[in-house]
């Protein structure tokens, strides 16, 4: 009895201890006022909006890595003997970095899981990156007022590219320094000053002595700071402008249909977070990754055989191996067109594009209005099949990146191979955008005949005549407005006599984008067919003998 009314002191005094703390706080900083309104936003549950806190939870998880790895690497490429634990590197002349990078892999307790971990992590980082912004593209998640977000989130993702290429180069390894004499051709082939950025950025002649602290300071300084800077800004305005969300009963440009950030979905983004760290950690332990000391340490006299950059970068190598050599002597200047058109302008127009899409597609379309519901790919068949498009280009360059080792596998000639995606690669494109905006408006056929038939049942009945028709039945009412709303504006009107150039120009864009479509069938279309048979058959002779 006496132990009871102790420990119900206890909890009244440590109760009224931070009842007093927190009135004493809220006295003096906004603190919970900020928190009402917090702890009350509301997330949609749906898996495609979890992409973001898959990229979200792994930064965290490499900046965690990242500041334990740097109690132990050594960014300096003095050379040194190594006499460490793996005992085939054993009185090689080595770079401190490549030495302390075998250290942490062999001699310091849990280093090499932390290594894998860390490497693991920034693979998952840029990919639900690249996933995002698809989801982001398909839907039409870019539309005003969120064009900014889509900005930064290309952004993030270029960012992201570089900081994975700083992080690999950091080990001095065979592979990360044939890397470095890939990137320094690419800084050498921009015509007049690229002497001039190679001896900048490496301090000197090629490999020089600076390179790898230079990195150092960029992957664990500049970019993550820049990283999380846009990630906040990133975050400030998901949380200002509102998620969002699926067409859906009780779902407008009005509101936001979810969870509560509190406790709901505070619970639900724990349990992704916890799952997150166990798949890196088990994925580290069981999957090698970056085994350095197979490689050896770099030498500018070797390279690396089969050497293939993180899937990240695999589109521009890819790009780099389709391309022919060729080159133009200009006034005593030699341009180099390959690596300059794929290594360097490739890119630059390729991202460039990206930008701008979001303010292209609102000019041909005259869109201007804030658009809160998600576009369902197939209602937007022109956009889907550019971005299908672009995801297959994309994927042939990733391809050419790994020719060699894929004629190796598959046992064919590379020229053979090669001859193949070069084809490809502007060929793919147009038949996969062609067949995305078909099967697009096949599955908008498709929903208008559910609209007016209604739902197969799975019963067949036989008519006077002999002919066989299948029951139908309407759709549930949820369904049936998922399918009804479908916001695309019609083509711009033909503009008059007296019309600019660029006027007649968007009218056809506007044309081209929005022509081919299958529209709705009206409510009083539907209103009727239920009127006339509802769940009847469908007596038109289908199935007739």
């Amino acid at each position: 009895m006496l132990l009871s009314r102790a420990r119900d002191r206890m909890r009244r005094r440590a109760g009224q201890a931070v009842e007093s703390t927190a009135v004493a706080l809220d006295g003096r900083l906004p603190l919970f006022d900020g928190l009402k309104g917090l702890v009350r936003k509301v997330f949609p549950d749906h898996w495609s909006f979890l992409l973001g806190e898959l990229a979200l939870y792994s930064f965290v998880v490499l900046l965690l890595t990242g500041v334990y790895l740097t109690f132990f690497f050594q960014p300096s490429m003095a050379e040194t003997v190594y006499h460490g634990a793996y005992a085939p590197l054993d009185g090689v002349r080595v770079s401190a970095a490549y030495s302390s990078t075998l250290a942490i892999s062999f001699d310091v307790r849990g280093g090499l899981l932390i290594r894998q971990i860390h490497h693991w992590a920034a693979l998952l980082f840029t990919s639900s990156i690249g996933a995002h912004l698809l989801r982001i593209f398909f839907t039409g998640a870019f539309r005003r007022p969120r064009e900014a977000n889509w900005l930064i989130g290309l952004t993030l993702f270029q960012l992201a590219l570089l900081e994975g290429f700083a992080g690999y180069s950091l080990p001095d390894d065979l592979l990360s320094g044939t890397g470095l004499r890939t990137a320094e051709g690419f800084v050498l082939s921009v015509p007049l000053v690229g002497s001039y950025l190679s001896l900048f950025l490496w301090g000197g002649e090629f490999p020089g002595d600076a390179i790898v602290p230079r990195l150092y300071s960029v992957h664990v300084l500049l970019l993550p700071g820049a990283l999380l800077a846009l990630i906040t800004a990133h975050l400030i305005l998901v949380f200002y402008l509102g998620h969002t969300q699926w067409a859906h009963p009780g779902r407008n440009n009005r509101n936001v249909v979810g969870k509560p950030l509190w406790p709901a979905f505070t619970v639900q983004t724990g349990a992704l977070f916890a799952m997150v760290c166990g798949v890196l950690a088990l994925g580290a332990a069981v999957a090698q990754i970056n085994p350095v000391w197979l490689y050896g340490p770099y030498r500018p006299d070797q390279a690396s055989t089969d050497a293939q950059p993180d899937w990240y970068m695999g589109f521009i190598e890819g790009a780099l191996r389709l391309m022919p050599g060729a080159e133009t002597s200009l006034w005593g200047h030699t341009v180099s067109w390959n690596p300059l058109i794929p290594a360097v302008l490739f890119p630059l127009l390729f991202f460039v594009a990206l930008y701008a899409y979001p303010f292209m597609e609102q000019w041909v379309t005259a869109d201007r209005g804030e658009r809160h519901l998600c576009d369902r790919p197939r209602d937007r068949p022109t956009r889907t099949g550019i971005g299908v498009a672009g995801f297959v280009f994309y994927v042939v360059l990733l391809v050419a990146g790994g020719q060699d080792v894929v004629a190796l596998t598959l046992d064919v000639p590379v020229e053979a191979l090669n001859r193949l995606l070069r084809v490809l690669v502007f060929v793919g494109p147009l038949v996969a955008f062609w067949l995305a905006k078909r099967l697009a408006l096949a599955l908008q056929a498709h929903e208008r005949e559910l609209l007016t038939k209604g739902e197969e049942t799975g019963f067949v009945r036989e008519a006077i005549e002999g002919g066989f028709g299948q029951d139908h039945e309407p759709l549930p009412r949820e369904r049936r407005y998922t399918l009804m709303v479908r916001d695309v504006s019609a083509p711009l009107p033909v503009p008059g006599p007296g019309a600019t150039r660029r006027e007649r120009l968007r009218h056809r864009l506007s044309v081209w984008f929005h022509r081919d479509r299958v529209d709705l069938p009206s409510g009083a279309e539907i209103a009727a067919r239920e009127a006339s048979g509802n769940g009847e058959a469908d007596r038109t002779g289908a199935g007739r003998r």
